[in-house]
């Protein structure tokens, strides 16, 4: 049986385990329609015009995880920023683990979905925000909305900020041979509010994986919200990530991705700049080799005037490995004195590497200040001559021009253990030690 009738033919079932309201009820069962009608995406539809999910579908997957495996700290501490204080979400194959994580509902809720599906007190926000602003054109979205069920809510209320970082990290154990995993994330980030949120997919085994994410987050009038992506997955799983932000007036968006690994990443950002004066950051650092596949699609709406974007996205890709840039920029007739900025640059360093990257802009205003560019090559040889001229081994020349070619991304990390992280794991993929931190 294909993948996709195994889900359709397995809807019923979930419905029938998990109580819900009529309204939930009815839009699943709308969405299971869609999914029945769009299927999984192809080469055929331009926007998957280099990413193929033929092999990630080949596999037999199990919907719902046969049983709950325990797995303890000391085996998941070093995917986690242990060094900060941190409220944790924590999910072991698609299931809530209560003795790993840590939760609040003081002046601020971070718990789980299916309790905000499920209890009545938080029936007003999932009627204002669940599912709002997910674009019915994606089979994978129907299919993420279908089967929602579990995953992170969080709800800043207005004139509070988080006391400290969120973490939201989804486990596969493997003790499936293939399993399938669809994490549903709410977050609402009130008026004057704020949220650090750190959000991480990551196999235990080399057992197939695939996880068709969907995240939706609301920032109010004034709100900010610094979110982090950590991608750096083993080589038999497979990412489709989908995440959808609303603006409203003079709030401040920011999102790192940081792709290092997995078997194919999918990168689906979508920005909706809905109020005047707010502004939006995508920034992202991607860093693979053998047969990886990495895939960055974004877009940034500005429905609004006096609005701001900013896309700055750095790939060096080794081996076989493929990238893609697909980003798009999209000013309404009414959004005038817009300033967007989009820029894609990349290295290759075999020949055998790919990057295919599609920079757009879809201007329909007259006074704004919009540019793109993008950039593709190897290292400069002018530049290793340099170095090595001062006794710098090849290696580490190579290494240390590939970091200061990414070190701009890592410039606007609010969190110093992140980016003492993050540059940590850049030197174990250039494979070298560069002898400080920052």
């Amino acid at each position: 049986m294909e993948l996709k009738d195994k889900l359709i033919s397995s809807f019923m079932a979930f419905e029938e385990a998990f109580d819900v309201d009529t309204d939930i009820h009815q839009l699943r069962s709308d969405a299971i329609k869609e999914f029945e009608t769009l299927g999984f995406p192809s080469k055929k539809d331009e926007a998957w015009k280099y990413t193929s999910l033929n092999s990630v579908l080949k596999y037999d997957y199990s919907v719902f995880p046969k049983k709950e495996d325990a797995i303890d700290y000391k085996d998941i501490k070093k995917y986690l920023i242990h060094d900060i204080d941190s409220y944790k979400l924590i999910f072991i194959d698609g299931i809530y683990s209560s003795h790993l994580s840590q939760t609040t509902h003081d002046k601020i809720d971070v718990c789980l979905m299916s309790s905000a599906l499920s209890k009545s007190k938080y029936k007003p926000v999932i009627e204002n925000y669940f599912n709002k602003i997910v674009p019915k054109n994606s089979g994978l979205n129907a299919l993420n909305t279908a089967f929602s069920k579990e995953g992170a809510f969080i709800h800043i209320h207005d004139n509070k900020s988080a006391d400290k970082p969120i973490q939201i990290i989804n486990f596969s154990t493997g003790n499936e041979s293939a399993l399938l995993v669809q994490p549903r994330n709410l977050i609402v980030v009130g008026e004057n509010s704020q949220v650090q949120i750190i959000e991480r997919h990551q196999s235990l085994t080399d057992h197939p994986v695939f996880t068709n994410s969907v995240t939706e987050v609301f920032a109010e009038k004034r709100a900010i919200v610094d979110y982090y992506k950590i991608q750096n997955d083993r080589d038999f799983a497979s990412l489709i990530d989908n995440t959808f932000i609303e603006q409203k007036e003079e709030s401040y968006c920011y999102m790192h991705t940081f792709s290092f690994g997995g078997k194919l990443t999918r990168n689906n950002l979508n920005f909706y700049q809905k109020g005047e004066r707010s502004e939006s950051t995508l920034k992202g650092i991607t860093i693979i080799e053998g047969k990886q596949h990495v895939d960055h699609n974004t877009l940034v709406h500005h429905t609004a005037p006096n609005c701001e974007s900013h896309q700055d996205y750095k790939g060096i890709f080794a081996n076989n490995s493929v990238g893609v840039f697909n980003g798009r920029v999209l000013v309404d007739k009414d959004a005038q004195k817009i300033n967007a900025f989009q820029s894609n640059n990349n290295i290759l360093l075999d020949d055998k590497a790919t990057i295919n990257s599609k920079p757009q802009l879809e201007i329909f205003a007259d006074d704004v200040k919009c540019s793109h560019g993008c950039t593709i090559g190897q290292l400069d040889d002018d530049s290793l001559f340099y170095m090595r001229s001062r006794g710098i081994p090849l290696k580490e020349a190579r290494a240390l021009l590939m970091y200061a070619f990414a070190n701009n991304v890592l410039e606007s990390v609010k969190i110093p253990e992140i980016k003492k992280r993050i540059t940590h794991q850049i030197a174990l993929k250039l494979g070298v030690k560069l002898g400080y931190d920052l």
